[in-house]
This record gives structure tokens, sequence and C-alpha cells, in this order.
């Protein structure tokens, strides 16, 4: 399966300990996900956002709704 640019920059960001709560900007998303990206690697995300759903599928739902909507936000063109 080929993950799209954007499917990487959200499990990425859901990857990394960024919190919504802080109200990051957009710089500061743009940011994370470069270094998490840069220190796990796509397949490294990819397989703690499977964790996090098999371990908290009733938190991870949400979190992932937050990623998406903050990388469609923080790299809109």
């Amino acid at each position: 399966m080929n993950a799209t640019i954007d499917d990487v920059r959200c499990e990425a960001l859901f990857a990394s300990d960024l919190q919504r709560s802080w109200r990051p900007t957009a710089e500061t998303i743009r940011a994370t996900v470069t270094d998490v990206v840069g220190r796990l690697g796509e397949d490294g995300c990819a397989e703690l956002v499977a964790q996090e759903y098999g371990e908290h599928p009733d938190c991870a739902i949400g979190r992932m709704r937050w990623a998406r909507d903050a990388v469609r936000s923080a790299f809109a063109v």
C-alpha cells in the first residue's frame, strides 16, 4: 500500500508528543511532523499508530481526527 504525503504527515503528528490542548501553531505542527518522520521514518510512524489503535482505540480515533484536521490546516497551500 502506498501512503500519500498527507497520510504520512497525519501519522507522524499522531505519533508525536504534540498535544491538541497546547494549541500548536501551523509552524509548530510542520516542524513536529518533519522531526518525527526524520526520526521514525514512515514505517515507524505507521507502527506507532497501529499500536495505539490496538491498545487505546477509544482515544486513537479522536487523536487521528485532530491530526488530520491539524495537518490539512498547517500544510494548506
